[in-house]
């Protein structure tokens, strides 16, 4: 739990007075919005043309770290050396970090904004032989992607411009009288949908940050190297966090490792630090090579992350990820071998999930997101009450983002918004529905797994469509027709195939700053969004212009190429006719529900239980089937420290864990810098 600072007021907190301490003042709103558009102009560069380390794509990200050091160690030292009265306050560069957690994601990786690929992708990699056009050109409406001229077909001038786009060959003379109308409705939309994650952040707030006091893991850092920043002595300079032994010997050993690394990819002759493992030629024999694909993966930044996590937590984000794999070990010797058994259609896990555990997951997510509603409902129906007039205010209300009617009826109408969009691009009203209900489902769900577990790097490893498919069967005459297919496929991939940069955490982080810090809420909500639009206008902008002057086909795969064919790919496939639907599929989705159900009851009933949900929610997830070994090295570290020195032998040694953190940050941003310099790509620290 983060204590709130107001609760004692010491020496290194500025006087009430000091327009500093409500953290949104004229110059930070300047920097802020300086800081959105370079960072909506460098990170298509780095994430798609050059493909090396991602800026944001992760809840910590690296862009706004590294903002943040900047502030620290370069701009304010010299500012108390030579204009003492304008040093930034601790509150002005926390609200400086908190608006770049939002424009280090929104124009990266992860983030909605793919759009820019995703609705056209499926049109330049239509062939006669994959019948493609047959249901693009007849179920997508002509404003819906650039592809399809008024009459909507992909030919002529538009046509012309697709082609354009992943060629390349020049961006002097963009052909925007293609792009302009389904850039804007897009844009629309997935500005409607951060609208409505945000408005819910509002009204989850207290309920997480107080009453259950969750602990926000993610904040552990920027607030530990902020903490001397007010005083009023020489360590407002450089404050106590950087004076600290153990954590230069944390921050040297990820340097260090990072450094000789490095060094190999530049220099081959330099012998690596191993710290990957595949595992794949290991576990050839039966039942062992029934275990889906996997490896072990060390990131000193996943390690140090886990050290500050609960045990439980820790604990379950490894053992569960085996608990799973042992399940095909079962299944093997019921005579159903991994390559026998159902897949999951659309599952996005890099394992290859079976029918029968993706299902798990499925009811484990709708479980566990109900759990939450229900924990949370007295806090709840009170918003509800004051959204219709019938309960008063309080004093605490007046520190959030947003009234809590403000709040309530910007969620339903921005919820509204996107389900009409959605009808009017073609779907049926109830299953427009149901896939943006999944994806509130997902949001809430992954956003509590990033600020109780502090998964910085994260994805849900299942998708909606596929998942209503193989429940309820999809084609002609069926409940998923072919008119909600094609429109819905588009949305799933740009919202739901890689969730890694979606903006909740970033609310839930930024609104227990300013509560906790005491920075002006309200005229953060406004800073924020400010940000928002500005790094999405300036990040569209350069994807699409990066497609014709590089050529879309050199970008990066998965952005350009791979997923962008998804789209089609699904949709051909619901069409067709959804395999292995059935009953079976909705038992595994209950035996899901039930243990989410028994593992929370559990935990609530038993102190010493040791298994949290969210380690069985994330087992299937390309993130835990990534870092599960650097999990499981953060927990036995915080395990033995505590067994054999206690309480206060971990907390002593927490800045070693935190120096691990911010040295592999740093060697992210030195690595970016050097690769920059020497023009190299291809070089990603980050998975």
């Amino acid at each position: 739990m983060i204590l709130s600072p107001r609760s004692s007021i010491s020496d290194s907190e500025p006087v009430a007075h000091d327009p500093r301490a409500f953290g949104v003042t004229p110059r930070v709103v300047v920097l802020s919005l300086g800081l959105a558009a370079l960072f909506g102009y460098i990170i298509p560069i780095v994430d798609l043309q050059f493909r090396n380390t991602y800026l944001g794509a992760g809840h910590l990200p690296v862009g706004a770290v590294g903002a943040l050091l900047v502030l620290l160690l370069v701009i304010n030292p010299l500012l108390r050396v030579f204009a003492a009265r304008w040093a930034f306050g601790r509150n002005e560069i926390l609200t400086i970090y908190t608006t770049c957690l939002f424009s280090a994601l929104v124009p990266g990786m992860g983030s909605e904004s793919f759009f820019v690929a995703h609705f056209i992708g499926a049109f330049y990699f239509a062939t006669r032989e994959n019948g493609w056009l047959d249901f693009l050109e007849t179920y997508l409406r002509p404003w819906f992607t650039p592809a399809l001229d008024p009459s909507g077909h992909y030919a002529g001038a538009n046509r012309s411009a697709i082609e354009g786009w992943y060629l390349g060959g020049g961006a002097e003379n963009i052909p925007w009288g293609a792009w302009l109308v389904p850039v804007l409705a897009w844009s629309s939309f997935v500005f409607a949908s951060y609208v409505m994650l945000g408005s819910l952040s509002v009204m989850l707030r207290a309920q997480w940050g107080e009453r259950e006091a969750l602990s926000f893991p993610l904040l552990r850092l920027p607030l530990e190297l902020t903490e001397d920043v007010d005083r009023r002595d020489s360590l407002g300079v450089i404050g106590s966090f950087f004076r600290n032994p153990l954590m230069w010997c944390g921050f040297g050993l990820a340097v260090a490792i990072q450094i000789i690394n490095g060094l190999n990819v530049y220099f081959p002759d330099v012998p690596p630090v191993p710290l990957r493992l595949p595992t794949g030629g290991l576990l050839t024999d039966a039942p062992w090579n029934q275990i889906a694909p996997f490896g072990l993966n060390v990131w000193p930044i996943f390690v140090g992350i886990t050290y500050l996590l609960t045990a439980e937590v820790s604990f379950s984000l490894w053992f569960f990820l085996w608990l799973v794999q042992f399940q095909y070990v079962a299944a093997y010797y019921f005579g159903l071998p991994y390559a026998s058994l159902p897949q999951a259609i659309g599952h996005s896990s890099d394992g290859g999930a079976r029918a029968f555990t993706a299902f798990q997951q499925v009811g484990a997510y709708l479980v566990y997101a109900a759990i939450l509603l229900y924990a949370a409902r007295e806090h709840l129906r009170h918003i509800v009450r004051r959204a219709f007039g019938r309960a008063r205010s309080t004093p605490a209300e007046e520190q959030e983002a947003l009234s809590y009617p403000a709040a309530f009826w910007a969620f339903v109408a921005s919820f509204a918004f996107m389900v009409a969009w959605s009808c009017a691009a073609g779907m049926r009203f109830d299953v427009a529905l149901a896939l943006w209900g999944l994806y509130l489902v997902t949001a809430i769900v992954l956003t509590r797994a990033i600020i109780e577990g502090g998964v910085m790097f994260i994805n849900q490893g299942w998708v909606p469509l596929g998942t209503l498919a193989q429940l309820f069967g999809s084609g002609p005459g069926k409940w998923l027709a072919p008119a909600s297919i094609v429109p819905g496929t588009f949305f799933q991939v740009s919202f739901f195939q890689d969730m890694r940069g979606f903006l909740m955490p970033s609310f839930l982080h930024a609104f227990k700053l300013a509560h906790d810090r005491g920075i002006a809420a309200r005229r953060l909500w406004l800073l924020i969004f400010a940000a928002i639009l500005v790094a999405m206008a300036v990040g569209i902008w350069m994807k699409v212009r990066l497609g014709y002057q590089a050529g879309g086909l050199t970008l990066h795969l998965w952005f350009s190429t791979v997923a962008p064919k998804f789209p089609a790919q699904n949709s051909q496939e619901f069409i067709r006719g959804a395999r292995d639907a059935g009953w079976g599929n909705w038992g595994w989705m209950g035996v899901g529900g039930l243990a989410t159900f028994a593992i929370v009851l559990a935990r609530s009933r038993l102190a010493w239980f040791p298994l949290h949900p969210l380690g069985y929610l994330l087992a299937l997830t390309a993130p835990v089937q990534r870092a599960w070994f650097s999990f499981f090295l953060g927990w036995l570290a915080k395990t033995l420290i505590t067994r054999f020195g206690g309480h206060d032998t971990y907390r002593r040694v927490t800045p070693f864990f935190l120096g691990l953190i911010l040295g592999e940050v740093s060697m992210f941003l030195f690595w970016l810098a050097v690769d920059a310099w020497q023009g190299r790509s291809g070089h990603p620290l980050l998975p």
